[in-house]
């Protein structure tokens, strides 16, 4: 596992790594695409969780493969606090109303160049604390 892809937390036991795309839902709030916070749910599998609880939020705006050398390091730098179009992703340790726990991202990258919207995806599920 990257370092990235733990919590600055992290000292919960995993119990499964599922990595799959998954649709969320906003509870019909109006959400800025590219920093659209913690979902109010999620459907996996054609089950829909509804999030109770937010439990960490963390961010890795790091620039990788042949992302990572098309900028100036100064750039780069405050880019990696920041992020930057269609770099990074942003994390999100969620409790749902059936008491289990997942880690869920937004993936900030363009699907292609028709559709650069990035994508939601169910990281793992870990054990409740």
């Amino acid at each position: 596992m990257r370092d990235a892809d733990r919590s600055p937390t992290d000292d919960a036991k995993t119990l499964g790594f599922i990595s799959e795309a998954v649709d969320v839902d906003f509870g019909g709030r109006k959400v800025i695409e590219k920093r659209a916070g913690c979902p109010d749910a999620f459907v996996w599998r054609g089950t829909t969780y509804v999030i109770v609880e937010k439990l960490a939020e963390w961010h890795d705006y790091s620039r990788r493969g042949r992302m990572a050398y098309n900028m100036r390091p100064s750039h780069a730098r405050a880019a990696e606090s920041r992020g930057s179009f269609g770099v990074g992703r942003d994390y999100y340790r969620v409790r749902t109303d059936a008491g289990r726990v997942f880690d869920l991202y937004y993936d900030r990258a363009p699907k292609d160049t028709v559709d650069r919207k990035g994508g939601w995806y169910l990281l793992r599920e870990m054990e409740a604390p």
